[in-house]
């Protein structure tokens, strides 16, 4: 008995081995958007993406912090909170990547973002800017060498169909693109695949999500099991040469989503290991 137990251990830490490593040759991270675990804090998000198997993380404006620490998650947060934000991120074995979604309201908030996004060690803000500062956004992204990625919310969200967010980088740094939002796709009744291979060499984040219907009031189902085509999705990712993070997003069942979301990051392991 124990000799079957030590062999399963050791296939189960092969499996993980060979996942991990094919992730890390794609450059792609797995991690989750904290809103996901909303109806919780900060620290108590951490900890329930610690046990779906999570470790990137994109931070929301507005979530309590809690671990001892007063306040919300927030641009706005002096230096010594993040000086303690940071400490909690070390102290859960976490690493934060990504932020939003974001709308600053004029020059100033945008370069405030920039800063603390640097000071934070953010790699990619995701973001729905204002026309007017398409050119500004593009700016602070060469400066800060910071990625925007443009978020799309399901119509009659500005950014709802890839056309919108191509318009938006047109000439603009690099280092403008897309967060892909997929199950957004999928409400708005586009095909994530073909939104993907519009937006090709621009996707540099995704929200990830997998539907019950194609329609606006669809709502998340484990990866696999409902009308995204996640398999179709991440191998055409693979095929763009995507390197990027993957934000669980899983926004159903808020109290109690942690096994849907385990459920979820398992079949994306399972799907890595095919590509």
């Amino acid at each position: 008995m124990m000799k079957r137990i030590l062999l399963a251990g050791a296939m189960m830490v092969s499996t993980l081995g060979f996942s991990q490593t094919k992730a890390d040759k794609l450059g792609w991270k797995l991690g989750s958007q904290a809103y996901t675990f909303n109806r919780f804090t900060l620290a108590e998000a951490l900890d329930k993406m610690d046990s779906v198997g999570v470790h990137y993380v994109e931070c929301y404006n507005g979530q309590k912090i809690g671990g001892g620490i007063e306040g919300v998650f927030e641009w706005k947060m002096d230096a010594a909170k993040q000086a303690r934000v940071k400490a909690l991120f070390k102290q859960k074995n976490k690493v934060l990547v990504a932020y939003g979604v974001l709308s600053p309201a004029d020059e100033k908030e945008w370069v405030d973002v920039f800063n603390f996004a640097k000071a934070m060690g953010i790699q990619v803000i995701t973001a729905e800017p204002k026309r007017e500062h398409w050119d500004l956004v593009s700016k602070l992204c060469d400066q800060y060498q910071i990625k925007v990625a443009i978020h799309d919310h399901p119509k009659p969200s500005h950014y709802w169909h890839p056309d919108s967010v191509l318009v938006a980088i047109k000439g603009r740094s690099p280092l403008m693109g897309s967060c892909a939002d997929i199950g957004h796709w999928v409400r708005s009744g586009l095909d994530p695949v073909e939104c993907l291979k519009m937006l090709k060499g621009h996707v540099l984040h995704s929200h990830f999500k997998d539907l019950n219907e194609k329609s606006p009031d669809a709502h998340d189902v484990v990866w696999g099991t409902g009308v995204s085509n996640i398999s179709g999705v991440l191998a055409e990712l693979k095929a763009q040469h995507f390197r990027g993070m993957f934000s669980v997003e899983y926004e159903y069942h808020w109290e109690n989503s942690v096994p849907e979301v385990k459920e979820s990051v398992k079949y994306w392991w399972a799907q890595v290991n095919k590509l």
